[in-house]
């Protein structure tokens, strides 16, 4: 089916989780890119840093299990309504605080994300709505529009966080207290989003009492996945492997990163990751054309392969302009495989198994990612190890792409073994 048809044939339930999206991973680009700049501006160290943004994804991790896990049977809405208050709560007492371990509590209870891109309870939640109400022909189309949105709003967002820390910078207030404005702008967006998931209907809750079983036991026990729980179980471990290797160059740091090899300003960083969020948008917009014609597995191994070589390339760049060619060659390929490992990823479960899968995939990736920023810091610390994030980050996804290839380039969804 047409793109164009299958936006059309959205529901008001999909366009609100569409907007959600829109609105958070905004915030999430614009925080991104001064996220480091405003904590070492406060008085922290790097490491200090790497340590806060560790437990930081940590804490989302917790968020995640402990909102998922009650969706389908406390209710998706109140979940996802008290997710975007913990946003909110976490963005309030970044903007209020210097101390260091009010930062991390505030950090580790709330919803922060260092990368720009989904962390917390959204995700998780939200995909298993939306394959609720689309049919399997069209999910990899609408999923790939849904991370094109993202895309768009992450690049959106670092864009406006680096301009407006230069407007502000230029009137006068200090680079800290510019920064401060952009971590508020984060937490009113979570107020935002609070009013936007206050407007989903019942038909974007679990539908039957499988669905509920499946979410309330996904980490009790894992009676949620008595079917899946085999292929499950691998996808977590290898998307765990795969953001563990990306926990290195999460957008917070590689915008710091420039800083610190180049001398790259915030507003500067803004416009790279801006066209660096549009090309990954585009380059998703792709894969559901290339899945179609290749299948999922091979869509995404072989997109997110060059990538990551790419990804190696980036700090051996002996000037900017090249850096940021390259940087941009790779976004241009990097976001293939995230329509198409969501979509295999609810192709191969059981129906009611969805949710449960996607809140345990999706916990599996938070853990992974939530490791390296500590190392991360104490790299920062010594110059030269600086660029050694983006050889770790390679090198850890490339053995991703491999292993998934052979686990499960045999292992088809049933739309590909009927086409």
């Amino acid at each position: 089916m047409p793109a164009p048809t299958v936006l059309r044939s959205l529901t008001r339930d999909a366009w609100l989780l569409f907007a959600s999206r829109f609105i958070r991973l905004f915030a999430y680009g614009s925080l991104s890119v001064v996220l480091v700049f405003y904590l070492v501006g406060v008085g922290l160290s790097e490491p200090q840093v790497g340590l806060l943004l560790t437990l930081t994804l940590a804490g989302d991790t917790i968020v995640s299990l402990l909102l998922t896990t009650r969706a389908d049977r406390i209710g998706r809405r109140h979940m996802l309504i008290a997710g975007a208050a913990l946003m909110a709560a976490a963005g309030f007492v970044f903007a209020a605080s210097t101390t260091f371990w009010i930062l991390l509590v505030a950090g580790t209870v709330g919803v922060i994300s260092p990368s720009g891109s989904d962390v917390g309870p959204f995700l998780s939640i939200e995909q298993a709505a939306l394959s609720h109400v689309v049919t399997d022909r069209t999910r990899t189309t609408v999923f790939a529009w849904y991370t094109l949105a993202g895309a768009v709003a992450t690049a959106l967002g670092a864009l406006a966080g680096g301009m407006t820390t230069r407007v502000l910078q230029h009137i006068a207030m200090t680079p800290v207290s510019s920064y401060r404005m952009v971590v508020m702008l984060y937490a009113a967006l979570g107020v935002l989003l609070a009013v936007i998931f206050s407007r989903l209907s019942r038909s974007a809750e679990a539908a039957t009492l499988g669905e509920k079983r499946a979410f309330q036991a996904t980490f009790a026990g894992l009676s949620g996945l008595e079917h899946s729980r085999g292929v499950v179980m691998k996808l977590s471990a290898l998307f765990a492997l795969d953001s563990f290797g990306g926990g290195f160059v999460v957008q917070s740091f590689a915008a710091y990163w420039f800083y610190l090899r180049f001398g790259v300003q915030p507003e500067s960083l803004g416009v790279i990751f801006f066209w660096a969020n549009i090309f990954a948008g585009i380059s998703a917009l792709f894969a559901s054309r290339l899945a179609a014609r290749f299948g999922l597995i091979k869509t995404m191994v072989w997109t997110h392969l060059p990538s990551n070589v790419l990804l190696i390339l980036v700090p051996l760049m002996p000037t900017l302009p090249l850096a940021i060619a390259v940087l941009l060659l790779r976004f241009s390929i990097s976001q293939m495989d995230v329509p198409t490992r969501q979509s295999y990823t609810m192709a191969v479960v059981r129906p009611d198994e969805r949710s449960a899968a996607a809140g345990i995939t999706g916990v599996a990736r938070t853990v992974g990612a939530s490791i390296s920023p500590l190392f991360v810091g104490l790299m920062f610390a010594r110059p030269s190890l600086i660029n050694l994030p983006f050889f770790i980050a390679g090198t850890l996804k490339i053995v991703y792409d491999l292993l998934l290839y052979r686990a499960f380039a045999a292992t088809q969804p049933p739309a590909e073994r009927s086409a």
